[in-house]
């Protein structure tokens, strides 16, 4: 592990430096085989529009072993480096780490010799992870202010509890749990925070057993997949609230905290409703001592007949949004909403987090939809996994969300791509007819050379 006697030039005090810095040349975009016969991939696209290069693979790397199922990945440090209290200040956003959610394995990949081509320097199995914290299926990176952090969907047996582990950024060796006092926490998905206020907050979908074979229609008809929020003491690392918003929200997923670590709320989306199907955003945010949450959005489902409806939802006589995957932002102005059932990215403005106005739509793919892009004939599979460069101009998004998952509401087989939008000043959101990538395998999702608007904490207005 390098240490740098300067701070790396990619780490940004505030939100609004980063959004000042050159824009990226680079993607990364992990992919995975749905058979689990052929190993997985982090490939490289060229996103510098003066190249000859620009919208093509540039280079990939295979893992050396099958049925990692690679999910969401981030880097070893980050911007959050640079707070005052963090212990690394001098680490380098170098290397990348690849959980696989069905291996339980973590591939540790340097992107420093050559960034089209990273090295796999280092793996974590999954026997580390379940004897060091007790848990399995890890499932989403964070690098913050005093190591690595990952969620985890389960233990190792397939059931719960969930939680969060932190890893070491620079022996990569697991140090342990995060929880100390979990409280009433069971299932896990996201974990984000509030650094300003020392708070952590984590989401829920399900454990392994609960997920693994896909959406177990018993189980979301009862409301048994997550519906709540966890407050924690990021620091003491004790959980200090849980926020219901009701066992008909099921599969509360992806945080969207605000950037400006002034800023005490954030975005989260869940996937379905058991009214009528609906999916729906909402703010949370901090009343007094406590912490609340409040709809915000509401985004309908879309009649159709039942005969271009995959089988789990031929009863319904519609296609459900599925919101699967929401961003930020840096200026924390623009949210993006991924509807993965109906095809469509719709973009709001959030500058009052409470009253949000939807200013732009894309369709593409779609279960019933199958909406074309410019440089493609129709598409199946939809926006899915979305990611926002820094200066928050160029959207990325990509199309698989999870083997069983996509089997069920895409029986057909799906199509893998992933393609940029460009965002306007005005609020507008419009495909680029240079920048659509098909792949062989299903990719999952991008991360942006030199940070993006998922990637980075920070500790400076």
């Amino acid at each position: 592990m390098a240490i740098l006697l300067k701070p790396d030039p990619t780490f940004y005090p505030s939100p609004r430096l980063a959004a000042a810095a050159a824009r990226e040349q680079l993607a990364y975009v992990v992919t995975f085989d749905p058979e689990g016969k052929s190993p997985d991939e982090l490939v490289t696209l060229d996103t510098d529009p003066q190249s000859p290069t620009y919208g093509q693979r540039l280079g990939s790397v295979a893992l050396p072993g099958s049925g990692d199922e690679l999910h969401h990945f981030g880097w070893n440090a980050c911007s959050s480096a640079l707070c005052p209290y963090a212990p690394h200040p001098h680490l380098e956003r170098r290397y990348l780490l690849l959980p696989g959610l069905r291996s339980s394995r973590i591939h540790v990949l340097d992107t420093k010799p050559d960034p089209r081509r990273p090295e796999l320097v280092k793996t974590i199995e999954a026997e580390e992870i379940a004897e060091r914290a007790g848990y399995s299926r890890p499932h989403t990176v964070h690098c913050g202010p005093d190591g690595i952090y990952v969620s985890a969907l389960g233990a190792p047996d397939g059931g719960g509890p969930g939680g969060v582990f932190v890893i070491d950024p620079e022996t990569f060796q697991v140090k342990g749990r995060f929880e100390l006092d979990r409280g009433p926490q069971f299932l896990a998905y996201d974990f984000w925070w509030h650094l300003g206020y020392d708070i952590a907050i984590t989401s829920e979908w399900g454990t392994p057993q609960m997920v693994e074979d896909g959406v177990n229609p018993e189980i979301l008809l009862a409301g048994g997949y997550g519906h709540q929020l966890h407050i924690w003491d990021l620091p003491r690392r004790r959980h200090l609230q849980s926020i219901d918003l009701g066992a008909e929200q099921q599969m509360v997923l992806e945080l969207r905290p605000a950037h400006d670590p002034t800023k005490a709320y954030g975005f989260v989306g869940v996937v379905t409703s058991l009214k009528d199907l609906s999916a729906s955003i909402w703010t949370w945010f901090r009343e007094g001592d406590s912490w609340a949450v409040k709809k915000v959005i509401e985004i309908p489902a879309e009649p159709a007949p039942a005969e271009q409806l995959p089988p789990l939802l031929q009863g319904f006589g519609a296609v459900p949004p599925l919101v699967t995957d929401i961003n930020l932002s840096l200026d924390d102005r623009w949210l993006y909403v991924s509807c993965w059932g109906t095809g469509e990215l719709k973009r709001y403005d959030v500058s009052d987090p409470f009253a949000p106005v939807e200013t732009g739509s894309v369709r593409l793919g779609g279960i019933v939809g199958h909406a074309a892009h410019p440089a493609s004939g129709p598409l199946n599979g939809g926006p899915q996994m979305v990611e926002v460069s820094r200066d928050g101009e160029r959207v990325y998004i990509s199309n698989s969300l999870y083997r069983a998952w996509d089997d069920q509401f895409y029986p057909e087989g799906l199509r893998n791509w992933a393609t940029k939008l460009d965002a306007g000043a005005d609020g507008g959101l419009s495909p680029d007819p240079r920048f659509f990538v098909e792949f062989q395998q299903r990719a999952h999702q991008v991360h942006l050379a030199g940070g993006d608007a998922s990637s980075d904490s920070y500790c400076y207005q």
